[in-house]
């Protein structure tokens, strides 16, 4: 028995010389060139896209998985009430359309000329009616009419007289044509009417939902037939350019990382391939520490979060797989700005 444990203990003996020595030397190496190893997961940004209206979903275009296009169409709302209402605003408008010119092009030349012969009829009434008061006026003495009579002309004289003044004054607004007032007041309800159709036409265009930047269609949230609202996501969008890697950085490395730093990104699906990414974000608090540091062993283990954004043209790295992340310190050339993200940044949020 012995003879069997005394070799055993010398080659445990052996093994663990041999991989300490190997730790060793990698710790070693990894110090002398400069760079600084770190452990992470890929990260992918998504969006809950929803419409920016409210109505019955008819058609969902995409399944799970499919890769869509920056303004390609995802979604449709129902549109037959909107027709509906665009077509009577659009009718409005011819009308409106019409009353605005016919007052700009003021009174016509066979209305004027109506508006003249009106009171030259209205003058002629008014002549027969003097002579029919000077009649009765005359007869009266010898009997031939009555006060009645008299009476009567009069009243007819005063009852035409009135209407030719009416009529003069139909002529003068023929002649001087609509106000001015009117024209803009004709103005205003059209540009009304058309201002109401610019909207119909937005929420028209709110019934189509498009994706916001090139990316995979991650989940289908709700379906043909369910109501939609702007508060109640139809498709989730996963948008995987750019891909990051949160990674942590113990406290005592720090120091020799900075913003825009270049790194290469390795996972164990690709060993002989380095995905090229930076240093995006470095998290100015630590984590996983007491809140107050009180002795230097303490310090030691503080943590910062660090971000490095990775450039995967060919989507090969995916939600969630550990990468291996090692930076080069001694690279003094940091890149002065990171690529732009998509305008679906503003509603997108980091998957936990």
């Amino acid at each position: 028995m012995k003879r069997i444990v005394a070799p055993l203990l010398i080659l445990l003996a052996v093994v663990a010389s041999v991989f300490g020595y190997t730790k060793w030397s990698e710790e070693e190496t990894t110090a002398a060139s400069g760079s600084v190893t770190l452990f992470g997961a890929v990260e992918i940004r998504d969006a809950d896209l929803a419409f920016n209206g409210e109505g019955r979903i008819i058609e969902v275009l995409v399944e799970e998985g499919d890769r869509v296009e920056k303004d390609q169409t995802l979604a449709r709302l129902q549109t037959d009430r909107l027709e509906a209402e665009i077509a009577r605003v659009d009718a409005e408008i011819e009308a409106q359309s019409q009353i605005l010119a016919r007052l700009v092009a003021g009174t016509r030349k066979q209305e004027i000329e109506q508006a003249r012969a009106n009171v030259t009829a209205a003058e002629a009434r008014v002549k027969n009616a003097q002579r029919t008061v000077d009649r009765v006026r005359d007869t009266s003495h010898m009997g031939a009419s009555s006060v009645q009579d008299m009476d009567d002309a009069l009243a007819q004289l005063e009852v035409d007289q009135a209407a030719l003044e009416v009529r003069r004054k139909e002529l003068e607004l023929a002649v001087e044509g609509p106000r001015t007032e009117d024209i803009s007041e004709a103005r205003a309800r059209l540009a009304g009417r058309r201002a109401e159709r610019e909207l119909l036409a937005r929420r028209m265009n709110d019934t189509t939902l498009r994706a916001p930047d090139a990316g995979i269609i991650q989940s289908r949230i709700l379906e043909p037939g369910e109501f939609a609202t702007p508060s109640r996501p139809v498709i989730t969008l996963a948008l995987p350019d750019p891909k990051w890697i949160r990674a942590f950085i113990p406290e005592p490395d720090l120091g020799k990382i900075r913003q825009g730093m270049s790194a290469d990104v390795h996972s164990d699906s690709f060993p002989n391939r380095a995905f090229a990414g930076w240093i995006g974000f470095i998290s100015p608090t630590a984590e996983f520490t007491p809140k107050s540091v009180q002795t230097t062993d303490l310090r030691t283990s503080l943590v910062y979060e660090v971000r490095v954004y990775v450039r995967d043209p060919d989507d090969q790295l995916r939600l969630g797989q550990p990468v291996t992340v090692r930076i080069n310190t001694s690279d003094n050339t940091a890149q002065a700005t990171r690529p732009t993200t998509s305008g679906a940044a503003d509603v997108e949020h980091d998957t936990p």
